[in-house]
């Protein structure tokens, strides 16, 4: 058979011709449809009482009711809504521009560089379920403007051109030569490959020297594809960059080998050996980094009210970066693999990185429920984050969690398959190559997750048992290069030679002279000879130990139209949950698969008929078009739903960083409980550790840092722990004491005020105290704290509410004194007396004057008394970027802060970073501001 092309293209090369997207009039119709023209977006002039997605959004209830709603919404026969023509209408409050922002690794295309000439596009294999939405979104059928970004990929040296080899019929009547007959690798035995097909030359990664001129060709060339806009993304490092803005890349690939080695390994289940971590260290550090750089070209396109939808693992921290730059933007993020368990994902060094990237978008869409349900599970085990069937909370705001199972473009590949006399020919050549058999086929890459060494090994075990098929059946296994580094990378051939081992051994037990049962083809195939095979095809075989959505199955229901063939499909493909009506098998229990495949061959015609028609009405109803239109449409309708302005991003660590290098006068005010330390139900018991007290030393040391703790505290307490670093100001009691660097003296800024009000405080604290077992009274020199984080949860926070009510009614009606909820306490204080004022005076005592007021503000926080630091900050006049308040714990508080920590070791990490002490996991931000990866930190 021959071999050649792109196995998974069904797009035709760009330069040629657009890609098959059909139009209203074009739309593909499944058997036993209307005859009338169809349109995706029929017209709703006829339903005008149906409910449009802000209507569904403000009849919901709850979370879940609203993920029940919508699904009822676009539920099969459901009337379309209005926002299936106009967004903009049928969404008034989101502002929309009618824009919409794809971002994924790469472009469409391979990209070969040629000096001073127009640049070698060719179309890129894989993922071309993804790149066929691409087209259709900036097509008329859309209602929206497309603008796709993504990287070149590595750029090679433009391939040579070469005569393709003969078709399946030119090679079954060419004798075979010893020249002809050379395999191309190992693993193809015993099928010969044509000698003068030429191997492709490995790409170049070295000494490419790319000019401005150059990069602004390909974007023009670019800007005239039919996906859109197409804008790319130049990764490189600075030192690859010189004053004229020219590249000279050398090693491209380094920007895959975190997420192609480490992420989609463990996304798979599957594991490395363990390693001292120095590569890893620095692949995250350019992972970071290309995340950085995605998001620096975005800026430059976005405009307010476009939606950016961003795709699969390479991306995974781009959300995040997005919101801490525009808090209101509208983000969509699909994973197109699968998303693994919490007790795997613990396994990831960075997880909590990774969930807090995906986590700054506005929805995040998976294959499947169950990877949706392990992503919700992971945010609550591992970040701690409340979480359901219908999303995250996560800094303030609802993420929504749902589901979207990808299709293909039905249109297309019917179109491809069945009206292309090209195939009809390649057919004919398969047909009269295999005549008398029965074939089953599978198409897979080359690793170990799609299972091609379990297919084989249940093939042979069929064989066995069912001796009847002996030289009645053929197996076809087209496995194409692997698409990943993870998967090119098999160093050691194991799979390859298992593969080979396995080809060999069964064609020796069941072959002979005349025949082989199982035909290797280890390449990539034209699409002609791709979908000639899928129509030849009595049964489709896909055995994958994990998988995101197999694209194959699909387009192999679309080809068996006319032969109804039984498609035998592994329920760890993401496919099997929308695919109900296939035959599931579990790969590794392969006596149930050689059943399956007799099971197959001997289905009778009807049944066949009944299981085709079910699979083929899903292929052809949820099709790319309906995955990317309901995926936007749900978007629009959680937007619409929740209010997302009040989010509050994770701290942008690498813009912190900048700034505080860049300033020479800098302020500090934390606050110490649940802040620098973890909150205790012994407050005694919070003791700083010897991390904290050096990171502060060290901090409050620089003649540039102004440092102070400003806590509810009493003065005792802070002497005894923080007093020995002479360079830190402190502030007892919400501000009631301050002292000064340097100096052992205390000053009582509340020495004048009346406070006659603790006697009846202390009354009603000591009535509830009596009947909550485990509270107690905290008396300081101002305030007055009610403690109840020993009692029961429940009865505690229950009695708080009632003391909280008593304390209002009564006290607060008589004195100038406030009730302060905290974290399990209440507390009592003169209403003039809060962090505010301090935080105000010690930015006062700068100076207004320019030049005065610092250049660097950080005010880190965790309860409801440090919010008035930052409401005093916010209504200062230093600019904003210069200013960073931070709120720390819990991810669904609503707080003034503008970004966000989850817990005092983040704190501490972050204060090491600027301290020049940075931890592993803040290699990344380092590496932004430098722009290269520090090998002091590797």
């Amino acid at each position: 058979m021959p071999l050649g092309g792109n196995l998974s293209a069904v797009t035709p090369h760009f330069a040629n011709t657009r890609a098959y997207v059909p139009t209203p009039q074009q739309k593909f119709k499944a058997e036993g449809s209307s005859t009338e023209p169809t349109s995706y977006f029929p017209s709703t002039s006829s339903n005008a009482a149906f409910d449009s997605p802000s209507k569904i959004a403000a009849a919901a209830t709850s979370k879940e009711d609203l993920l029940r709603r919508i699904s009822l919404a676009h539920a099969p026969g459901s009337v379309p809504a209005l926002a299936d023509e106009d967004p903009k209408a049928a969404h008034p409050g989101l502002s929309l521009s009618g824009n919409v922002i794809s971002a994924t690794f790469c472009i469409p295309h391979s990209v070969g560089f040629r000096a001073g000439a127009d640049w070698d596009l060719k179309s890129r294999r894989g993922t071309s379920a993804l790149f066929d939405s691409f087209p259709y979104l900036a097509s008329p059928a859309s209602p929206w403007n497309h603008t796709l970004i993504g990287w070149t990929g590595e750029i090679h040296p433009p391939t040579e051109e070469f005569t393709p080899p003969e078709s399946p019929s030119d090679l079954a009547n060419k004798p075979q030569t010893a020249a002809s007959a050379v395999p191309l690798n190992k693993a193809s035995a015993p099928i010969p490959v044509d000698a003068e097909m030429r191997p492709p030359s490995p790409n170049q990664e070295k000494g490419f020297l790319i000019t401005k001129a150059d990069r602004e060709r390909l974007e023009k060339q670019l800007s005239r594809h039919p996906a859109g806009r197409v804008v790319p993304v130049w990764l490189a490092d600075e030192s690859e960059e010189d004053s004229h803005g020219d590249f000279h890349l050398e090693d491209q690939s380094k920007w895959r080998r975190y997420a192609e080695h480490v992420l989609y390994t463990l996304f798979h289940y599957k594991q490395h050996e363990p390693t001292d971590g120095r590569a890893e260290r620095k692949w995250w550090a350019d992972y970071y980094r290309l995340n950085q750089m995605f998001a620096d070209r975005i800026m430059q396109i976005y405009k307010p009210g476009d939606i950016v939808w961003i795709h699969d693992y390479h991306l995974l921290l781009l959300p995040s970066i997005l919101r801490q730059r525009l808090p209101n933007i509208y983000i969509g993020f699909f994973l197109h693999i699968p998303f693994p368990s919490s007790e795997f994902l613990r396994c990831l060094s960075r997880r909590k990185e990774i969930l807090e990237g995906v986590l700054g978008a506005n929805m995040i869409g998976f294959q499947s429920y169950s990877y949706s349900r392990h992503f919700s599970s992971c945010c609550t085990r591992i970040l701690g984050f409340d979480s359901s069937s219908a999303g995250v909370d996560a800094y303030g705001a609802h993420v929504a969690v749902d589901v979207f199972p990808i299709g293909v473009d039905a249109a297309a590949v019917l179109h491809y398959a069945f009206e292309d006399p090209i195939v009809e020919d390649k057919i004919q050549g398969i047909r009269e190559l295999y005549a008398g058999k029965r074939i089953i086929v599978g198409r897979d890459r080359l690793d170990t997750i799609r299972g091609v060494v379990q297919k084989l090994m249940a093939f042979e075990i069929f064989l066995e048992r069912y001796p009847e098929w002996r030289e009645k059946v053929v197996l076809i296994q087209v496995t194409s290069p692997g698409s990943v580094e993870e998967e090119k990378e098999d160093s050691s051939g194991k799979v390859s030679n298992k593969i080979a081992e396995l080809v060999s051994r069964i064609n020796g037990l069941y072959g002979s002279l005349g025949f082989s049962p199982v035909q290797h083809y280890p390449q990539y195939l034209s699409k002609e000879e791709y979908f000639a095979l899928l129509r030849v095809a009595d049964v489709g075989l896909i055995t994958s130990v994990r998988d995101g959505m197999n694209t194959t199955s699909l387009e192999y229901v679309l080809c068996q139209k006319d032969n109804h063939g039984p498609l035998i499909l592994s329920e760890f493909s993401g496919t099997a949950g929308s695919l109900p009506n296939a035959i599931h098998i579990n790969p590794w229990d392969l006596g149930g698969v050689a059943k399956c495949i007799d099971d197959a061959l001997t289905m009778a015609a009807p049944a066949k008929l009944a299981q085709h028609k079910k699979l083929y009405e899903h292929v052809t109803k949820d099709t790319v078009q309906a995955w990317s239109d309901n995926f936007l449409q749900r978007l629009l309708t959680n937007l619409s739903s929740f209010d997302q302005s009040i989010a509050t991003p994770a701290l942008d660590r690498a813009k912190l960083l900048a700034q505080y290098r860049q300033a020479k006068k800098r302020l500090f005010m934390f606050d110490y409980d649940g802040t620098l330390t973890p909150i205790v139900k012994d407050p005694q018991s919070a003791i700083p550790s010897d991390r904290v007290l050096r990171t502060l030393k060290t901090l409050a040391s620089d003649p540039r840092n102004a440092v102070w703790i400003i806590s509810g505290r009493d003065q005792a307490f802070l002497d005894e722990w923080m007093g020995h670093i002479s360079e830190l100001g402190l502030s007892a009691e919400h501000g009631s004491f301050i002292r000064l660097p340097r100096s052992d003296d205390w000053e009582n800024l509340t020495e004048k005020t009346d406070m006659d009000w603790q006697k009846e405080v202390i009354d009603i604290f000591q009535h509830y105290t009596e009947r909550t077992q485990g509270s107690f009274i905290e008396r300081k020199r101002i305030a007055l704290t009610w403690h109840y984080r020993r009692a029961d949860p429940e009865y505690g926070a229950f009695q708080a509410r009632e003391c909280q009510k008593h304390l209002e009614e009564t006290v607060a009606k008589k004195w100038d004194v406030e009730v302060m909820t905290g974290k399990a306490n209440l507390e009592v204080r003169p209403t003039f007396v809060n962090k505010g004022e301090i935080a105000k005076r010690l930015v006062a005592e700068y100076g207004h004057e320019a030049g005065q007021p610092p250049e660097f503000v950080l005010c880190l926080g965790d309860d409801f008394t440090d919010e008035d630091m930052f409401r005093a900050l916010r209504n200062t006049k230093l600019p904003q970027d210069h200013v960073f308040s931070v709120t720390v714990g819990a991810s669904s508080k609503l707080t003034l802060a503008s970004w966000h920590l989850l817990e005092p070791s983040d704190v501490i990490s972050t204060l090491a970073l600027l301290n020049g002490a940075a931890d592993v996991s803040d290699i990344g931000a380092v590496a932004a501001v430098e722009g290269k990866v520090p090998e002091s930190m590797l």
